[in-house]
């Protein structure tokens, strides 16, 4: 993969502003959602993580669905990242410049911590019964650190693997293509929220484990899921595209 460009010169265009914009209220909603409905699930079991398969289905389908919703709303602006593996992986194959780029993620990772921060005032005066916030930790009942970081870099090589397929390639799945993502992102969940959470995204981990102090195996998270997303921008890029017809515009 050669040709990348920085694309410095438009980093501050009043169209990357507004898509920077969109990338972080998108983030932030996306985190509420999905953060809220975690702590939501956990405070009706009890304030436990024993959440049962309500529970799990809850949490799955919530993360499917805010992403796809997230997605539909922010794609005409920003392009719907709505994650940094989904920047540093279209950063590789060159489908955003890596200046613009670099910038989403840095709104990303603010969008979460705001999403966190609202959430926060919301239930602020009974912080001491919610267990982590939502934070994302594995279950060394079931897995160690190795197995979470495989399971993190399997996660990530599958999102992005679909979003390739359904929303990048021009025989992908058009206006159904954020409804495929969300419907992965509920499948990956439902396999290995048991296990560690089922993060793919550094930014929704990282916010709730800031509030929390719950940095032990972030490593996990951050690194495992970006893995992933690398292993399928490169298999993408030299094996799957469909040809010309698929080629970066940067």
């Amino acid at each position: 993969m050669n040709g990348f460009q920085l694309g410095l010169d438009e980093v501050g265009s009043p169209a990357n502003l507004r898509a920077y914009l969109a990338e972080m209220i998108g983030t932030m909603l996306f985190v509420v959602l999905a953060t809220g409905t975690a702590i939501a699930v956990s405070v009706a079991a009890g304030n436990s993580t024993d959440w049962g398969v309500a529970g799990l289905v809850a949490i799955s389908v919530a993360h499917g669905l805010g992403i796809a919703v997230m997605i539909y709303a922010t794609h005409n602006i920003s392009g719907g990242h709505i994650n940094p593996i989904v920047t540093v992986a279209f950063m590789l194959t060159r489908h955003i410049k890596i200046g613009p780029g670099l910038v989403y993620v840095v709104f990303q990772f603010g969008g979460a911590i705001l999403g966190t921060a609202l959430l926060y005032a919301i239930v602020r005066d009974e912080i001491g019964n919610i267990t982590n916030f939502g934070a994302h930790a594995i279950n060394s009942g079931v897995v160690g650190e190795g197995g979470a970081f495989l399971v993190e870099i399997i996660n990530g090589a599958v999102l992005l693997a679909v979003i390739y397929a359904v929303a990048i390639s021009k025989r992908g799945a058009g206006v159904a293509a954020p409804l495929a993502i969300g419907l992965t992102v509920i499948l990956f969940h439902l396999i290995f929220i048991p296990m560690t959470g089922a993060s793919a995204h550094p930014a929704r981990t990282f916010a709730p484990a800031l509030l929390s102090n719950a940095f032990d195996s972030y490593w996990v998270y951050a690194l495992g899921p970006t893995v992933g997303a690398i292993i399928a921008a490169v298999l993408y890029h030299h094996l799957f595209r469909a040809g010309a017809e698929d080629e970066p515009e940067a």
